[in-house]
């Protein structure tokens, strides 16, 4: 085989070109299918919208950095509402057929926002499971499995075997 071929078996470096161009193939291949496209939009947002949400709580408990709890008339607002509203959206636009078979922009957007409502509410999973505030108790850890759960399933589904296998052996084969 020729090893300048792009279905060559050699393996590239990270940052060479080639290797991204054997990334932007893997891509296509596993993802040019627009519902596993926005399988790995909301699973990219979700594990993203979850590792921020928790970085800012703890910044707010922690008193550090520019961030405040939402209280408005003195009553908290928790993210899970924010999340809540987001999966609302979301899903009467997926009711209404937007973001679903149309252009990759709003595909892909509404995917996003689908991840990220979904990981603001499954962290606060804890609080409307045991209907008490209890995001730093020993309780709040059911938050943690939620996410783990959801975000395992999240990333199986879209991601699967296929993909990281092709990538981490830096090779292609052949469609069958």
């Amino acid at each position: 085989m020729n090893a300048n071929h792009p279905s060559s078996t050699t393996s590239r470096p990270p940052g060479s070109t080639g290797y991204s161009r054997d990334v932007r193939s893997l891509y296509h291949k596993h993802f040019s299918d627009r519902r596993k496209e926005r399988q790995l939009f909301a699973t990219g947002s979700f594990f993203v919208t979850f590792a921020t949400v928790r970085a800012i709580t703890h910044a707010i408990r922690a008193e550090r950095g520019p961030f405040k709890n939402i209280t408005p008339g003195g009553h908290h607002i928790h993210h899970m509402t924010l999340g809540i509203a987001g999966l609302l959206m979301v899903g009467y636009l997926w009711m209404l057929e937007i973001g679903i078979n149309e252009e990759r922009l709003s595909s892909r957007t509404t995917a996003a926002v689908f991840g990220s409502g979904a990981a603001l509410t499954l962290d606060e999973f804890a609080l409307w499971l045991n209907l008490e505030d209890d995001y730093w108790t020993r309780q709040g850890r059911e938050s943690i499995d939620a996410v783990a759960l959801f975000g395992s399933l999240l990333a199986f589904s879209a991601l699967g075997k296929g993909f990281f296998t092709e990538l981490l052996r830096g090779e292609r084969r052949p469609d069958r």
